[in-house]
């Protein structure tokens, strides 16, 4: 894998707002500002193969499925097999399925139980014999005049893409249409309904700065006592991550006495976001959690352990505004936080804002991965291993 390719990731939202899966891609330095040869997709499925797959076989990222771009000559190769096939969708063109040898490369890959999704289905008629044989057909669904009732009646999944706006989102949303949420993720929308912090997230706010004073874990018992629920909540999370306790976390004096109080700050900032009532929250959570877990292990060695346990934090953090509908600068008056973390959230600054901006670099288009990693002296594959780490990481936590 060449040091100048850092991969990006585009999620496939559901009409319920949950992520099915990514599609997963390079981002390069060099002036294409991609990627299209064959064997830098050849290396793509190989480095995915050896970090989300266990020697065993296991997959690590559960029910998600992951879509790659292919072409005729990675067809050809066995490395696809590497991958698991109810996990595993392969994009092409109708004009390299137009190549009998390749049809029947993909026709015993189908077999096999891989999906095959086609790049640029809109035109695509009735009576086509590749609507026999894909499983997704991917378009710009979201506008009018297109063919979604055509793959359907098939079979065939649509999956809208080229989406520009939240309008045009909504609009696949309500009508049934998984979407590649792409560059919209830079846009903000408006939040419609209550904004503000919930009754139970005053309690969580409270907790965080006691945990920040290193208050007596007896005054924090006494806070969580007023919500069973959030009690709950916050137990299932911590004893969802693999920590390799070897014991399941049943009290926050336990939490305490195995954690320690930073390693609790974490799954509290984490109990804060996920009591969003944000319609979209359970994609900017699983988004944020992804965005902190990067930015933590790629701050592993460069920073002290618990400056990188930050790390976390601001990235869970940014995107706390959108989640709670109040502009960052008013979500930092309700929580106190350090002025190094409230700098990397508002301006992408000082020691811990480097990292953020990496971390949200890998999110498809939104971000110059090759400056971070110049800036912070971090190879990419140091950054690719860390983004597919944080993927299986996240996918753990019990949301």
């Amino acid at each position: 894998m060449p040091d100048s390719q850092f991969i990006v990731r585009s999620p496939l939202i559901s009409p319920t707002h949950q992520i099915l899966g990514y599609e997963l891609s390079w981002y390069s330095i060099d002036a294409t500002g991609g990627f299209s040869g064959d064997d830098e997709l050849l290396s793509l499925l190989s480095f995915a193969a050896s970090q989300l797959v266990k020697d065993d076989g296991t997959w690590l990222l559960g029910d998600l499925v992951l879509y790659y771009e292919v072409t005729p000559a990675v067809i050809a190769s066995d490395q696809i097999k590497q991958l698991p096939p109810a996990n595993t969708v392969l994009r092409m063109t109708a004009a390299d399925l137009s190549d009998g040898e390749t049809l029947a490369q993909m026709q015993a890959l189908r077999q096999l139980g891989y999906g095959i999704s086609l790049c640029n289905a809109g035109d695509l008629q009735a009576g086509s014999p590749l609507l026999s044989l894909i499983t997704h057909a991917e378009g710009e669904f979201g506008k009018p005049g297109s063919n979604v009732g055509l793959f359907k009646a098939a079979g065939v999944q649509p999956l809208a893409r080229r989406v520009d706006t939240w309008e045009e989102f909504d609009a696949c949303i309500a009508a049934g249409l998984p979407v590649f949420i792409g560059n919209l993720y830079t846009k903000p929308r408006q939040v419609v309904g209550k904004k503000g912090l919930s009754p139970a997230q005053v309690i969580i706010v409270q907790l965080m700065d006691m945990v920040r004073k290193n208050a007596d874990v007896r005054q924090l018992e006494e806070v969580l006592k007023r919500d069973a629920a959030l009690s709950y909540k916050l137990f299932r999370y911590i004893n969802s991550a693999s920590f390799g306790l070897g014991v399941e976390i049943q009290s926050l004096r336990h939490a305490v006495t195995m954690l320690g109080y930073s390693p609790l700050y974490r799954w509290l900032s984490l109990l804060l976001a996920a009591l969003s009532d944000n319609s979209q929250a359970a994609l900017m959570m699983q988004t944020a959690i992804v965005r902190g877990r990067i930015a933590e292990l790629a701050g592993h060695g460069i920073l002290p352990k618990v400056e990188a346990e930050n790390l976390f934090v601001v990235g869970m953090f940014s995107l706390l505004d959108r989640l709670l509908g109040m502009p960052m600068d008013e979500v930092l008056t309700n929580i106190h936080l350090s002025d190094a973390v409230s700098m990397a959230l508002l301006s992408r600054e000082g020691v811990y804002g480097p990292f953020l901006v990496l971390s949200e670099a890998c999110e498809k288009d939104n971000g110059e991965l090759a400056a971070m990693s110049d800036s912070l002296f971090i190879r990419a594959r140091q950054i690719n291993e860390a983004h597919l780490a944080a993927l299986v990481w996240a996918q753990k936590i019990k949301l």
